[in-house]
């Protein structure tokens, strides 16, 4: 076991146990990057379509002869080379996901926390409460931690908070069954709850 500190805006105020497992492992560069690619390759969407030769209607009937016209022979008036014809290598739809098992995704995620806690950059606090979904709030609040750029992770998001944070553009606010690897490395830092601290915790045990 391994202790991290709770932030207050006064200093540390106390201390919270958490495995070494999870908060203490060597940070695996090639196996973070993997995991990133991965989760970023399976969000997009691999919607895109055009039509070849086939897809396009008509086209059927031979536009013209073989011979005796003076023109270019053709077979259909559906070619790429022809207005209204197919695109030659047609776009189609396709899956861009990339297989990455559980064990590998869990190893990547304790590898980006151990080293968020390595490098001073987990900041973990009491529950948030903020009285009024407020900007100037919210900014507040951050600037008693001097921070300006931060993601912050809670056990579930309330009302006060994601409003108060949707103005700011360096700031994100999810719960702990949204953090995932690119969220973790997208910000300088990571303002965590003890409560969603524990339930990440859990989740990758």
């Amino acid at each position: 076991m391994m202790e991290l500190s709770i932030s207050t805006p006064k200093g540390a105020k106390g201390t919270v146990e958490v495995s070494e497992l999870t908060f203490g492992k060597e940070f695996n560069q090639d196996l973070v990057h993997q995991a990133v690619v991965s989760y970023q390759a399976a969000a997009r969407q691999g919607s895109k379509a055009q039509k070849n030769r086939a897809a396009v209607s008509g086209g059927g009937a031979k536009p013209w002869k073989q011979k005796g016209s003076g023109r270019a022979r053709a077979g259909t008036s559906r070619g790429p080379i022809w207005r209204s014809g197919g695109v030659t290598f047609a776009a189609q739809p396709r899956n861009y996901e990339q297989k990455i098992n559980r064990k590998m995704y869990r190893a990547a995620m304790r590898c980006i926390l151990s080293e968020l806690a390595r490098q001073d950059r987990l900041i973990v606090v009491e529950p948030i409460q903020l009285d009024a979904p407020k900007t100037k709030g919210l900014i507040s609040y951050l600037a008693q931690f001097d921070v300006a750029e931060a993601l912050i992770v809670t056990e579930e998001v309330n009302a006060n908070l994601y409003l108060a944070s949707r103005n700011l553009h360096k700031v994100d606010v999810i719960d702990a069954q949204g953090v995932n690897p690119l969220s973790l490395v997208g910000f300088d830092r990571v303002m965590i709850t003890v409560d969603a601290l524990k339930k990440v915790e859990e989740a990758l045990v």
